[in-house]
């Protein structure tokens, strides 16, 4: 029984500060714009990948040896 004089008030204040930093990511604007970070690394790699071609187009070849 003591121990939930303890136990209580912790997950309480664990409960609040979960909510605490949730609601600072809600106003940091982290789950506004979902689809295009994860639409920009599929595009990203292929215009980097086409501009190394562009400049040595032998260096894929050499790459998998």
């Amino acid at each position: 029984m003591d121990s939930l004089y303890l136990l209580i008030p912790l997950s309480v204040g664990l409960v609040l500060a979960i909510l605490a930093v949730f609601g600072w990511a809600l106003h940091g604007g982290q789950f506004e714009d979902l689809e295009s970070e994860a639409e920009r690394i599929l595009t990203e790699d292929d215009r980097a990948l086409d501009a190394d071609q562009a400049s040595d187009p032998g260096a894929r070849e050499q790459s998998h040896v």
